[in-house]
């Protein structure tokens, strides 16, 4: 962990300028306490890597998770049994990493994480319109009676993340445009205070002041009682699941980054991950993944072990301890403004032109999973597109598995060009029927598995081909097992 100290320690620097911004937006977006975010990342920095072994990726709250904090928080009655489903979702991945489980995240069809994450963009967008409004009612509301000076400060908050790598501060990677904004953000503020454009107080951060103590008694704790809720077990289940997607996603995309190229153990970093959302939990903040912004912005800075993410948990922790006055003058439109550009990255119509391109086969799930996930929640809507793919790729599956050509001598061959399965009977029947009395055929499964099913098929056509007079020839299928069914 220590080998690279000195540029880890600048690296964790400017991911803690990344990341401060970051956990108080994230935990806004998602109606709890702004403290839960920070908690979030200080857990996420000095537990994670006394566990993992991946030496680049950063951990803390992720935007990924927003729409589910927001829905299990509602549908649970509050952050407190919440909490619990949090606890219980870290001892999950403890469970998943010691089954060796890391590799089944590669199941999940590209398109179906795609319109997730989209899905995800859509939502964080839509709920912080009201938050850069300054309202606390409905996007009717923000559009309507939007608060002025929130207004003002969100659109100055935009327009400076959007145009930051057209000025010459984008030179500086100490510099965190997120950062650079909630601090122009707070002056601002400072300066409307005497205007008609002021903000009130629910309009600013909201983190308690006085030490140690103060911080313990405000932040939230699980309910215990809550533990035999069906319904709290779900939500534990979703977290699990999508947090461990989202983890290992973002763990095969700061590899390709590694400059060492070294390969981070999938399970070991579901057991590092689990360590630190049970702890997350217990200690009131939000569920945590490994983030590919924080871990981004690690490697651009150079950051080559997991010293940089420790470092950067432990000025989080010192951000909240001595800088709550400063914390408590940033306004939450600013923050809105940054999930915002959060969420449009995550649902930018470049992806959906990108799918459009691939074709119906995946643009369909995408589609079906952005809609599920809205209309549902985001474990039912990733089930809805993982079962949509299954259907595509059997579909496919299940067209021209075999070939069928005449060659010069008037015999007619056909090759499978992919396995012989039960999908595919219809096509291979349908091959078969196209052939006449009195034909000679070849059929080829050379290098191909040919299940039982299909094997019977065959079997019943060489039954037939005596009585219509077809000369057969078997390649590569051993039929020695399969009996004629009377029929196909």
């Amino acid at each position: 962990m220590f080998q690279y100290a000195r540029t880890d320690a600048v690296a964790g620097l400017v991911v803690f300028l990344v990341a401060l911004p970051l956990c108080l937006g994230i935990a806004v977006a998602c109606g709890v306490p702004p403290i839960s975010g920070l908690v979030a990342g200080i857990v996420g920095g000095i537990v994670v890597p006394a566990f993992s072994r991946a030496p680049q990726s950063v951990t803390g709250p992720a935007a990924g998770l927003t729409s589910i904090v927001l829905m299990e928080v509602a549908r649970l009655g509050g952050v407190a049994p919440f909490l619990t489903a949090v606890v219980l979702a870290g001892l999950m991945q403890l469970v998943f990493g010691a089954l060796k489980a890391g590799r089944f995240a590669a199941l999940v069809p590209s398109a179906v994480i795609k319109g997730m994450l989209a899905a995800i963009g859509i939502t964080i967008v839509w709920k912080q319109l009201t938050v850069a409004a300054g309202v606390n009612g409905t996007v009717v509301d923000a559009l309507t009676a939007p608060h002025p000076g929130a207004v003002l400060i969100a659109g100055m908050s935009l327009a400076l993340l959007y145009g930051w790598k057209h000025t010459p501060l984008a030179r500086f990677t100490l510099l965190s445009p997120a950062l650079v904004a909630v601090v122009l953000a707070s002056l601002a503020a400072r300066l409307l205070a005497s205007t008609a454009l002021a903000l009130g107080e629910g309009h600013f951060v909201a983190v308690p002041l006085g030490g140690l103590s103060a911080l313990a008694s405000a932040l939230p704790q699980p309910d215990w009682t809550a533990i035999g809720r069906p319904e709290l077990w779900l939500a534990a289940v979703t977290i699990a699941v999508v947090a461990s997607i989202e983890t290992l996603l973002s763990l095969q995309a700061v590899d390709r980054l590694d400059p060492l190229k070294r390969h981070s153990p999938p399970d070991r970093e579901l057991l590092a991950q689990g360590a630190a959302n049970t702890v997350a939990g217990l200690l009131g903040g939000l569920p945590v993944t490994a983030v590919i912004v924080r871990s981004g912005a690690n490697v651009a800075a150079g950051g080559l072990e997991r010293f940089s993410a420790l470092v950067h948990g432990l000025l989080l922790l010192l951000a909240v301890l001595f800088a709550g006055p400063l914390l408590n003058a940033i306004p939450l439109a600013c923050l809105a403004a940054i999930l915002i550009q959060v969420g449009l990255n995550l649902c930018k119509p470049a992806l959906f032109s990108a799918q459009f391109r691939l074709g119906y086969t995946q643009l369909l799930p995408f589609a079906m999973t952005i809609a599920a996930v809205l209309a549902l929640d985001l474990l039912k809507g990733v089930i809805v597109g993982i079962l949509a793919g299954i259907a595509f790729v059997l579909y496919e599956n299940s067209q021209r598995a075999v070939v069928a050509d005449r060659d010069a001598a008037g015999v007619l061959r056909m090759r499978f060009r992919r396995d012989g399965t039960f999908v595919s009977k219809p096509s291979i029947v349908t091959a078969l029927d196209s052939i006449s009395d009195g034909d000679e055929v070849v059929i080829d499964g050379t290098d191909e598995y040919i299940d039982h099913d299909v094997k019977e098929v065959l079997a019943t056509f060489l039954e037939e081909a005596r009585r219509r007079r077809i000369t057969v020839q078997i390649v590569g299928i051993d039929l020695a097992d399969a009996h004629g069914s009377g029929g196909h």
